[in-house]
């Protein structure tokens, strides 16, 4: 991959997931120096004049109204860090502290910040190098940012805390020394600079959207499965249906299927359907649509943030000015967020609504009791559904927005926060239970779709879909323990497997 040239304007979720998952190189654009050195050369003739600037040279928060003198102003700084450092229990993935690094240098990139120009290198070498702090997932409440997480990313910046390098985790001044980092030290500014935004909420929803479309697409392949498998009317599927109420969702989704059964005898019109089936099977595409569509408004709102200024004061170098305001607060990622993760409960509802169909002698047209061929002796997939049915009922509780959900703290200083870290948590669980109610349909599905290969051809990317689930999942002749082939499915669907190949067969899904 290319190098990703830093401007502060311009990065994409892809971006994120590429610095993030798949380790590509940045590099600051040389306006971007000039800007964060113009800014911080503004911010210390204000120092030397003693002009009150919140968190240079005033305690926080509560402590506000404090000032500092000359003789606090680069300690406080490290208190600032050491007693902001306060999360808890496990650590936030690799993959998610590297994201947030990357959310913050592009902050700083704007030149609105007043850090050193030291500070953001070091983050730049960080993420090149491959030193990545150990951050513990919990304790941000969303607002003033993601203080707790990012303070243990910034220990590093005086060389304390831990990191993980090549494989291990280790004392956070050693990473830095075996990765031939400089370990840069904190002044005026530099602390609050680092850790005030929602750069590790922003970061989590932006690797968690990517997911997400990517299980969006592969829900709609198994949709296509159990509708060639339940002979579905393939009517309700007509792009002109879609485009004549307009949601571009809607309209995606409807053409995903319709790519996925392309070729086969259902979609020919070979197969005899009903008149009109039922709302988990006809509905689909708007159902699927309505959450791509949320999906595309969240994406939006955390490309915003990701190019925006989350800072708290703000300095504007241009008009010898600073402002201190709320940019750090998390609502505005963490309600579309919150309403995404509903949407893949949703989905997921649907999912297990056609396996259902697919599992009952009263609904599958024919098809064998629970999909087995020796019903009484064998119950076939039947507890597949109860398993798919207790990870809805999880989605279902951590679907409850922790947007409305504030706490006040900081002697009510800050009476209103976001809790947008529990948004992205639980997002994370979630998809996490959707990889295996998906997994699940996809297995019921591949298992209606052997017992109707002698009828029917179907299309070439449910075919294909089959094959992949074949070559991991065998058909159940007759029972047996079902829980690893659950486990492998899950696997599978979080991998994309599916995808890729359908993809590959098919043509890109969206």
């Amino acid at each position: 991959m290319e190098t990703l040239i830093i401007t502060g304007s311009d990065l994409k979720i892809t971006d994120v997931v590429n610095v993030a998952r798949y380790g590509q190189k940045v590099e600051l654009h040389p306006e971007v120096r000039e800007k964060i050195l113009k800014c911080r050369a503004m911010l210390e003739k204000k120092i030397r004049a003693h002009e009150i600037m919140y968190g240079v040279n005033t305690g926080i928060g509560e402590f506000s109204e404090i000032v500092l003198d000359d003789s606090q102003l680069i300690d406080f700084q490290k208190y600032l860090i050491y007693n902001h450092a306060a999360g808890i229990g496990d650590p936030a993935s690799i993959e998610t502290v590297r994201g947030a690094i990357l959310g913050r240098i592009n902050v700083q990139a704007h030149g609105n910040s007043g850090n050193r120009l030291e500070i953001t290198e070091t983050l730049v070498e960080m993420l090149n190098k491959g030193v990545t702090p150990f951050a513990c997932q919990k304790g941000s409440v969303g607002a003033c940012g993601d203080l707790a997480p990012m303070a243990q990313i910034a220990l590093l910046l005086l060389g304390e805390g831990q990191a993980y390098y090549k494989g291990s985790l280790m004392d956070g001044r050693l990473a830095m020394e075996e990765a031939g980092i400089k370990i840069p030290g904190l002044q005026a500014r530099d602390g609050l600079a680092c850790i005030n935004g929602s750069n590790m909420l922003t970061a989590m929803s932006a690797i968690w959207l990517f997911d997400a479309n990517n299980w969006l697409k592969q829900a709609e392949i198994a949709a296509a499965m159990s509708l060639e498998a339940l002979k579905a009317n393939m009517k309700p599927y007509e792009p002109l249906l879609h485009e004549a109420r307009g949601f571009s969702g809607a309209i995606r989704s409807a053409a995903a299927i319709n790519k996925c059964i392309a070729g086969g005898d259902l979609k020919e019109g070979r197969i005899k359907s009903k008149v009109q089936d039922a709302y988990s099977m006809r509905s689909t595409p708007q159902v699927i649509g309505a959450a791509h569509d949320m999906l595309a408004y969240a994406r939006s709102q955390v490309e915003t943030e990701l190019n925006g200024v989350g800072d708290n004061p703000i300095f504007f170098p241009d008009k010898n000015l600073q402002l201190t305001g709320a940019n750090f607060q998390g609502s505005p990622v963490s309600v579309p967020m919150d309403m995404a993760g509903a949407c893949i409960t949703m989905v997921s509802v649907l999912s297990e609504r056609r396996m259902n169909r697919l599992n009952n002698p009263a609904l599958s047209v024919g098809l064998p009791d629970f999909l087995t061929k020796g019903a009484g002796m064998f119950s076939g997939l039947m507890l597949s559904q109860y398993t798919a049915d207790t990870l809805i009922v999880e989605q279902r509780i951590l679907s409850v927005p922790a947007s409305i959900q504030s706490i006040p703290a900081a002697a009510d200083q800050e009476d209103f926060v976001s809790m947008g870290m529990n948004t992205a948590i639980k997002n994370n669980q979630i998809l996490d239970c959707a990889y295996g109610i998906l997994g699940i349909e996809f297995m019921a599905a591949a298992q209606a779709l052997d017992f109707r290969k002698k009828e029917y051809s179907f299309g070439k990317g449910v075919q294909k879909a089959w094959e992949i689930i074949r070559e991991n999942v065998e058909f159940l002749d007759i029972d047996r323990p079902l829980y690893p082939d659950h486990t492998t499915m899950k696997e599978v669907v979080r991998s994309c497997k599916i995808l890729t190949e359908v993809e590959k067969t098919v043509g890109y899904l969206g």
